[in-house]
């Protein structure tokens, strides 16, 4: 099982996930975990990012996604696994589907989590008091203003990804407000109905052309389901000068010739004759 949780921050992905994880046997795919290991285990990727990461930069794409498909080529994300973080943005988005297709594997589904932005700014509020009252140590998201700016930042670029993957056919959404039991059965639901998803195709042959002698104009059907045209019924005008055309036509070529010799007997006789002097 392949799946990617959209929703905002705040939204409950993080304990959906370790949910799906326990229940399904899958593991959850973080690409910040996964960019930071790269870094430690000093591969050439991981080279590369830590050079773009000292710089404060943001991790290109393509080297994103490479991580990402090393990742799920390891014998523990075989079985499936869970993005979380990534995709960000359609491009994104886009990025993952050549790669996965490239593998032959396909996502069996996205789920929303959908959730009122209000209603998330006053629950941290309400934890934050809560926490407090008890005397313990504050989060560092546990801050309205913080996520007010994440929200933000994820209705500018992460949003966008729901309409991408509702065109795809993959899109699923549950109430997020819910309870953390109510969602995950509702969770549970969507993914025992949903349809499996084809497998892309791999490698050179997805892309190949067809040749050229078995194109075919769109919309012309192939030879053996061709049919001869059907002869409609004349009408009683058309029967009409059918039968006046026949009637002036010759029926058969000696026909014709008797025709020819009768006008030149018809002309013979119609001249004088001359006289012999």
């Amino acid at each position: 099982m392949r799946l990617i949780l959209l929703g905002p921050p705040g939204a409950g992905k993080g304990t959906q996930a370790q949910q799906l994880v326990a229940k399904y046997g899958i593991v959850q795919l973080s690409t910040g975990e996964m960019l930071r290991a790269a870094v430690k285990a000093s591969t050439p990727l991981g080279r590369q990012v830590g050079d773009i990461m000292a710089r404060g930069a943001l991790c290109p794409d393509d080297i994103v996604v490479s991580i990402v498909e090393q990742r799920i080529g390891e014998p523990d994300a075989r079985k499936g696994f869970i993005l979380d973080g990534f995709p960000r943005t359609v491009p994104q988005a886009e990025a993952l589907d050549r790669m996965l297709a490239k593998h032959g594997i396909a996502l069996d589904a996205v789920i929303e989590l959908k959730v009122d932005e209000a209603a998330l700014i006053r629950r941290i509020e309400s934890r934050i008091a809560e926490t407090q009252a008890r005397g313990e140590a504050l989060r560092p998201d546990d801050n309205p203003d913080v996520l007010r700016r994440r929200l933000e930042a994820y209705r500018e670029q992460t949003a966008p990804l729901i309409a991408y993957y509702r065109d795809h056919g993959v899109l699923r959404s549950v109430d997020g407000m819910a309870s953390i039991e109510r969602v995950a059965a509702a969770i549970d639901r969507l993914l025992a109905e949903a349809p499996a998803m084809p497998t892309p195709a791999a490698g050179p042959a997805a892309t190949a052309k067809p040749s050229a002698a078995k194109v075919r104009p769109a919309g012309k059907p192939a030879r053996s389901a061709r049919t001869a045209p059907s002869k409609r019924p004349l009408g009683k005008k058309s029967k009409a000068r059918a039968t006046a055309r026949a009637r002036r036509k010759p029926a058969t070529a000696a026909a014709k010739r008797a025709g020819g010799r009768a006008k030149i007997r018809a002309k013979s006789k119609a001249k004088p004759a001359k006289r012999r002097r």
